[in-house]
């Protein structure tokens, strides 16, 4: 059965940093792209970053460039989001995906 999961997401004040994880099963890890996504309340879904298999190409919205890093593990199935320099309008839930698939999300909330 295929299946994500994400974890990391906490209260954090503005400035703060926090790394986000995605655990995958189900699938071939290793030959699939992933992808993080978030939605603020009262918005859409909208698209934050990617990375090719292998981890040899990432994109990112340009809105996060340069605070939002991707990397994965395929060792360990994961794909992580390393988010520094957190603002309150980073406050979203945070979905991983693949293939398609989506995660429940977790919630990351950026406050003092």
């Amino acid at each position: 059965q295929q299946h994500i999961v994400e974890s990391g997401g906490v209260l954090v004040q503005p400035g703060g940093s926090l790394r986000l994880a995605c655990t995958a099963s189900g699938f071939i890890f290793s030959q699939s792209y992933m992808g993080w996504h978030r939605q603020a309340p009262g918005k859409a879904r909208e698209y934050v970053a990617s990375v090719t298999t292998g981890g040899f190409v990432s994109w990112y919205v340009d809105s996060v460039k340069g605070r939002f890093t991707i990397a994965r593990d395929d060792a360990k199935n994961a794909v992580y989001l390393q988010i520094d320099n957190l603002k309150p309008e980073d406050t979203a839930v945070y979905y991983c995906s693949a293939r398609g698939l989506w995660g429940p999300g977790t919630q990351v909330t950026v406050s003092s």
